[in-house]
């Protein structure tokens, strides 16, 4: 397959532009990228996709989303409007994971991996929870990811807000996915350990996750100082901050996603940079959620390894990039930030992070890379280069642009269709199903 007569953005420092590109793919890796007439003579019998002078891109990764949150939109709230983080969390979130069933996951699972493959995102690191359908949950969500035909690393959310025997449950299901996946050994689907938050956990849990994760080889997805609540919680239970805690029992590392970060201090950056944690902002959501603006221009000067997620806001990676982009601005009162460390997180440190857990390179158009790849529409008004792409990305793209995703080398979306499934008959029946959860007490 030849993907030609584009804009080329390949995200590779040594070929980071072609003006009339071209893309070829074989056996699910990028064979050659280079000029499109030059590739279309030197392999003339290759299936040509006309890219028609728009833009040729990696796919998106998205390294924190919450599947399990979809069918909240439009769900009707009750009770009064929330104060703070905390009652957000016990008035929606906790009160909508708790009505899970498999088939709802189900669809929460095919729609969310849908919504992503039409705005360009091809990798997905998901974090789940359902504290009364737990077993199994991982393996409904895997499944929804291969008929989509999406990437996706997968965990459960350890928490102690139900009880020991859920804890224990949840730990259980971590353990066996992320053992499935070793044993499948595939390169579409993997698993990590998940942990809800320190303030959520006992001592006695965490002890018990380090246990289950010997020998395993993964990293943690833990929500970090997401609201001061948590902060606080740490301080007075344990005697120390929440990175403190959490580097105590071994959560930290170079596997593990460490998200939001807002509550830390100068030694908390220096205990993250020391471990190589991966940290991922999620912007939208920290503003929707009123909880603060986490100190990423801070912590990326300390060379801390910074990703980029959506937290279940969207599943649009190009929007958070652009909520990224101002609300730092915004923050500091200083137009002159967030130009360079908010395309570095999405477009540079995402896919560093996902080739923790994929084999290959991804995210980048070059010789050998996995052949996930996007074509986006874009007529810009102004000149169009090497120099000035992420400038156009920020002010001009949105994910809905995308009209075709490739993921490991198929088809996945042509022409904004998904090919994979029914999509009509997909949401028709993620209504009825959304419906019945909304109603179940």
């Amino acid at each position: 397959m030849l993907i030609g007569n584009g804009r080329v953005i390949t995200h590779d420092k040594e070929y980071p532009y072609f003006e009339n590109g071209g893309v070829l793919i074989k056996d699910g890796k990028i064979l050659e990228v280079g000029e499109s007439d030059i590739l279309k003579k030197k392999y003339p019998n290759e299936e040509f996709i006309d890219a028609e002078n728009n833009l040729i891109m990696p796919g998106l990764i998205n390294v924190h989303h919450h599947i399990y949150s979809a069918f909240a939109r439009g769900m009707k709230s009750s009770g009064k409007a929330p104060k703070d983080f905390q009652e957000i969390l016990e008035n929606l979130w906790w009160k909508v994971d708790k009505k899970l069933n498999h088939e709802d996951i189900k669809y929460s699972a095919l729609t969310t991996y849908i919504d992503s493959v039409k705005n360009g995102v091809t990798t997905v690191f998901d974090h789940h929870a359902g504290p009364n359908s737990i077993t199994g949950s991982l393996d409904v969500i895997g499944e929804a990811a291969k008929q989509v035909g999406i990437r996706s690393c997968l965990c459960y959310e350890v928490s102690d807000r139900d009880g020991v025997d859920i804890a224990e449950e949840g730990i259980n299901e971590n353990i066996r996915f992320i053992k499935k996946c070793e044993n499948e050994d595939e390169n579409m689907l993997k698993g990590m350990f998940g942990l809800h938050a320190s303030f959520t956990l006992s001592d006695e849990t965490l002890k018990k996750c380090q246990e289950a994760m010997h020998g395993l080889g993964v990293g943690y997805h833990v929500h970090i100082a997401e609201g001061i609540g948590d902060l606080n919680d740490s301080l007075e239970k344990y005697g120390k901050r929440v990175v403190e805690r959490l580097s105590e029992f071994g959560i930290l590392g170079e596997k593990t996603i460490g998200v939001h970060c807002i509550y830390i201090n100068e030694k908390e950056m220096e205990i993250l940079k020391n471990t190589k944690t991966n940290v991922v902002h999620n912007p939208e959501s920290n503003m929707g959620n009123a909880v603060g603006c986490s100190p990423i221009l801070e912590m990326f000067s300390k060379g801390i390894h910074l990703g980029l997620g959506t937290d279940g806001y969207t599943s649009d990676m190009l929007e958070s990039l652009k909520v990224g982009n101002i609300i730092h601005k915004h923050e500091k009162r200083d137009p002159s930030v967030a130009w360079i460390e908010l395309p570095t997180m999405l477009f540079k440190n995402n896919r560093k992070i996902a080739e923790q857990y994929f084999k290959d390179s991804m995210g980048v158009l070059k010789k050998g890379a996995l052949a996930d790849v996007i074509i986006v529409s874009y007529d810009p008004l102004t000149e169009l280069n090497e120099e000035n792409y992420n400038s156009h990305l920020l002010f001009g793209v949105m994910g809905r642009d995308v009209v075709t995703t490739i993921i490991d080398g198929k088809i996945v979306m042509k022409n904004r269709k998904i090919l994979t499934l029914d999509e009509k008959e997909v949401f028709k029946n993620s209504r009825i199903v959304s419906k019945k959860m909304w109603l179940r007490d």
